[in-house]
C-alpha cells in the first residue's frame, strides 16, 4: 500500500512538474517551440550543440510571423517577444505589469544578492535604490571618476608597451585585468595594477565572481528552477560565501578607514556612504519630533515607508553587483571592438585619424569634453555593441496577469500569468535584416547622423530600454571610449595568424565566449614628426 502511494506521489508530481508545463504555451494560444523533458528549450546548450547566443537566434526565427513565441527554460515556460511595438509596449507603456526582472535565484536564497537594485522585488525599495544610485553617474560625477579610468587604461597601454614590439595577445584577458582595476578603483576604492601584479587577490576573486559560463553555472541556475527549496536547504547561493567574504572584509575596511580618516573619493561607495548618512539624520530628524513612544514607533513606520536604509551590507551587495554587471560586459565589448578594427583597417584607420585630431585639439592630453564629443568613436561602439550585444537577452517579470491582444490577422490572445518571465532577444533582433541589412557587416556608418534615425525604435537595445535599462550605461561607454583611445593612440590593432576568422561563438557558452580566444596584435604606432 505504501509503495503504490509512492508510486502515485511520484506520478503527480512527474505530471504536473513535468508533462503538463509542456503544454502551456498552447493552452494560453501562443507559438511555441516542443519542449524537451526536463531541459526545456536548453537541450542545445546543455549538451554543447548551440552557444547560448546561437540558441536564441534559433528560437527567434522559428516562426518570423510571430510577433512572440513561447518556449521554456528548464522547466519554466518563458515568453520572447519578438516584436519592436510589443516590446515598447511591455518595457514602457505597460511597465507597472513588468516591473522587475526574472530573479537569477529565488528570493531569501541570497540574501546579498537581493538587497541590490537588480535582485530586489519590492517596488519602493527599487525606487529608492535607483534615485540614489542614479546619482553615481550623472556627467558630474562622471567627469570626477574620469581620472581614475584614464590611469587604468594607462595602465594597460604601458604593459603592452614594455615589449617594444608587435604584441600578440587574447584580447580578452588583457581587458579584463583593465576592468578589474577600474571597477576596483570606481565601486570598491582601492587601486591594484593588475598587469603588474596578475596574482592579486581582487582578481583572482573577481574571475571567480564573474565566470558565468561552464557546467557548474548550468547546474547551480537548474537547481533553483527544479527545487528552490533544496536549494535554499543546503544554501547554495549565487555569491559563493568565500567571495562573498572577501569582498564584505574589502568594503568594510574602507568604510571603516573612511570615517576614521574622513577621506573622501570620487567613487561609489561615497556615493553610498553619503546616501546611508541622509538616512540617519532623516531618522534622527523624525524622532526628535517625537514626543512619546507611541509616536516614535508611528514615526518610524512613516520613515521606513519614506526612506530606503542603506546599510554596509547593501553598500557591499551594490558595488559587487556593478562588477558582476560590468567585469564580463565591458572587457568583452573592448575585445569585440579590437577583433572588428583589425579586421577592417579603413575603419581603424578613420578612427585613429579622429584621436590624433582630438588629441591634437586638447594639447595631446584628451578632455572628458573632447571624449564624449567624438562622434566616429561613438558610432564605432555603437555599431560594435549592435553587432556584439553586452548580453545577448533582456527580461521583464509580470507580477499580474496580462492579455497580450491580437494585432496581426489570424492572431489570437496570448494570456500571461502573473510570475512569467518574458525575454527580449536582444542579439537575434540586432543580427536581424529587415531591421539592420547585411547583419554580419561591422558598418559604423548605420550609426552617422544621416543614418541613426532610420533605426526602427526598439531594435537596437544594447542597455535595455524603459525604467528598468542599464543604470550604468554611460560609465560603461566612458571606460570602453577612454581605453580604446588610449589603445590605437600608441598602436594599430592588426589580424594575426591566431586570429580566428571568422569568429565562432563557443557551444555551451554563456554570454558570448569565442571558440578560440579573442587573438589579435598590437604594433606600436609610428608617428611621423
Amino acid at each position: 500500500m505504501l509503495f503504490a502511494i509512492l508510486v502515485g506521489i511520484l506520478a503527480l508530481l512527474i505530471y504536473f512538474k513535468i508533462v503538463k508545463p509542456q503544454k502551456y504555451w498552447k493552452e494560453k494560444g501562443a507559438a511555441c517551440i516542443k519542449p524537451w523533458p526536463i531541459v526545456g528549450s536548453m537541450g542545445p546548450l546543455v549538451f554543447n550543440k548551440k552557444s547560448y547566443a546561437g540558441l536564441i537566434q534559433d528560437i527567434y526565427n522559428v516562426f518570423p510571423e510571430k510577433r512572440c513565441v513561447g518556449f521554456h527554460l528548464w522547466l519554466k515556460p518563458v515568453l520572447m517577444i519578438r516584436d519592436p511595438e510589443l516590446i515598447k509596449q511591455i518595457m514602457v507603456k505597460d511597465f507597472d505589469t513588468f516591473p522587475v526582472h526574472q530573479p537569477l535565484a529565488p528570493e531569501g536564497i541570497d540574501s546579498l544578492w537581493d538587497r541590490n537594485v537588480f535582485g530586489t522585488r519590492e517596488s519602493s525599495r527599487w525606487h529608492d535604490l535607483r534615485a540614489i544610485l542614479s546619482q553615481a553617474f550623472t556627467s558630474s560625477k562622471l567627469k570626477a571618476m574620469f581620472s581614475l579610468i584614464k590611469d587604468c587604461a594607462t595602465q594597460t597601454t604601458n604593459h603592452l608597451l614594455k615589449q617594444n614590439k608587435i604584441v600578440t595577445v587574447d584580447a580578452k584577458a588583457i581587458f579584463t585585468k583593465f576592468e578589474n582595476d577600474a571597477i576596483g578603483t570606481i565601486a570598491f576604492g582601492i587601486t591594484c595594477n593588475s598587469f603588474a601584479n596578475p596574482e592579486n587577490e581582487f582578481y583572482k576573486m573577481g574571475q571567480r565572481l564573474t565566470n558565468p559560463s561552464g557546467l557548474n553555472a548550468l547546474k547551480t541556475f537548474f537547481g533553483y528552477s527544479i527545487s528552490p527549496a533544496f536549494m535554499k536547504l543546503f544554501k547554495i547561493t549565487l555569491v559563493p560565501p568565500s567571495i562573498a567574504n572577501f569582498f564584505k572584509g574589502i568594503i568594510k575596511e574602507t568604510i571603516d578607514t573612511r570615517k576614521e580618516k574622513g577621506i573622501v573619493r570620487p567613487d561609489m561607495i561615497h556615493l553610498l556612504m553619503e546616501a546611508q548618512k541622509a538616512y540617519l539624520r532623516y531618522v534622527d530628524k523624525d524622532l526628535q519630533n517625537s514626543s512619546s513612544a507611541v509616536a516614535e514607533k508611528r514615526q518610524l513606520g512613516r520613515i521606513e515607508q519614506k526612506k530606503t536604509e542603506i546599510t554596509d551590507e547593501d553598500i557591499t551587495s551594490h558595488a559587487i553587483l556593478f562588477f558582476v554587471a560590468s567585469f564580463d560586459t565591458t572587457s568583452s565589448l573592448l575585445s569585440f571592438m579590437c577583433y572588428e578594427l583589425a579586421l577592417n583597417p579603413d575603419i581603424q584607420q578613420r578612427l585613429i585619424g579622429d584621436i590624433d585630431t582630438t588629441l591634437e585639439g586638447c594639447n595631446g592630453e584628451i578632455t572628458y569634453e573632447a571624449l564624449m564629443a567624438m562622434k566616429y568613436l561613438d558610432m564605432v561602439v555603437s555599431e560594435t555593441l549592435r553587432k556584439w550585444p553586452p548580453t545577448e537577452i533582456t527580461d521583464r517579470d509580470s507580477i499580474r496577469d496580462y492579455v497580450i491582444q491580437p494585432k496581426l490577422s489570424g492572431e489570437q490572445p496570448i494570456y500571461v500569468d502573473a510570475n512569467t518571465s518574458v525575454w527580449i532577444p536582444t542579439y537575434a533582433i540586432h543580427r536581424d535584416p529587415q531591421y539592420y541589412p547585411n547583419p554580419d557587416k561591422f558598418d559604423p556608418e548605420r550609426f552617422s547622423e544621416e543614418n541613426k534615425n532610420d533605426i526602427k525604435p526598439f531594435t537596437y537595445l544594447p542597455f535595455g530600454a524603459g525604467p528598468r535599462n542599464c543604470i550604468g550605461a554611460r560609465l560603461a561607454l566612458l571606460k570602453v571610449k577612454l581605453c580604446i583611445l588610449e589603445i590605437l593612440t600608441k598602436f594599430e590593432i592588426i589580424a594575426v595568424e591566431e586570429t580566428q576568422i571568422p569568429l565562432v561563438l563557443r557551444k555551451g557558452g554563456i554570454n558570448m565566449p569565442t571558440d578560440k580566444g579573442m587573438w589579435v596584435g598590437y604594433k606600436p604606432r609610428i608617428i611621423v614628426q
